[in-house]
Formats: C-alpha cells, structure tokens, sequence
C-alpha cells in the first residue's frame, strides 16, 4: 500500500498524542464544524480515539495470515464472499473482537475529552463518577467501581479465550 507508514502514524497518533491536547484539538475543530456539545460529536470523538486500538490489534491479526487460503478456496471454486464469511472472517475475527473491546474500554474510560465537547446534555457514566467523585463518595460509586473492575477482568479474560481460539484455529502451538 503506498503511503502505508503515513497512514498508519495518523490513525495511530491519537494514542501517542496527550489525551488533553487531543480534547482540546477536537474542541476547537467540533465548535468550527458545529459538532461541539452535540451525541454526534462525543460519538466521533470516543471513535477517534478508539480507532487506534482496532488498528493495531486488527493489523496483527492480519500480518499472520496465510495468503494461500484465500487463493486455496478460489481453486475449490468459492467466490470472495464465500471466502470472506467462511475463511478469512473466521481467522481475523478474534482480532476484530479484541480491537473492539479495547476501542469500548478507553472510549468507556475517557473522562478528559468528553469534559471538553460534550454539553450539559451528554453525560456519560464516567462523567458522573468523576462529579460524584469531587462532591463527595458515595456507595453508588463504589458500587459502580467494583462492577467497572469485574468487567474489566471479563473483558481481559475474552481477549485471552480469543487469543488461545486464534492460535487453535491457526494451528499454532503455545510456547
């Protein structure tokens, strides 16, 4: 792919660059464009954000794949959509899946950006733990804590059964 390094380091840069420059940047671009304290702008936003994740996981997950079964099922006569749904989604998926779970735990996470477009309407969880957090702690929160963390440890655990399936699927041993 041309420019391949390029594109990578764009869709790759709200990772490295500092989460509060990030929501400023989008601030001042939203409120031009007219997507500040908009649903639509906290939603491209928290997708911004949530793209470099799916890139990488997605991207590993592709590097390994072999070439020769997709060429393997057109000599057996599959057409691509049929090679699509039943040889290269079933390989690429667990990385589509653990792409999708990061992108949903940062964007769940993220408390800076949405401070910086989202208006009195908006108001996600993470938003109300933080104001409940700086009034006072209160047994809702922490209550929300702990279901925050049994989730975070569901969604560690689905990404090792997809790795393990991954690896099955492709024949690869554990080291």
């Amino acid at each position: 792919m041309p420019y391949r390094s390029v594109v990578m380091a764009v869709l790759i840069s709200p990772m490295i660059v500092p989460v509060i420059i990030s929501g400023a940047g989008m601030f001042f671009f939203f409120s031009d464009v007219g997507l500040a304290q908009t649903y639509l702008g906290v939603i491209l936003a928290h997708t911004a954000l949530g793209i470099p994740f799916v890139v990488i996981t997605v991207t590993a997950t592709l590097t390994g794949f072999d070439q020769s079964l997709v060429r393997a099922a057109a000599s057996m006569g599959a057409n691509p959509t049929t090679t699509f749904f039943k040889v290269i989604l079933p390989l690429v998926l667990p990385g589509v899946i653990s792409g999708a779970l990061f992108a949903f735990a940062t964007s769940f996470d993220e408390v800076v950006v949405v401070l910086f477009i989202s208006g009195p309407q908006q108001s996600t969880m993470p938003i109300q733990m933080w104001s409940g957090i700086r009034e006072s702690i209160s047994p809702t929160i922490l209550a929300v804590a702990t279901i925050l963390v049994l989730l975070s440890i569901a969604m560690l655990t689905a990404v090792e059964l997809l790795r393990r399936r991954s690896e099955r699927i492709r024949g690869i041993s554990p080291a």
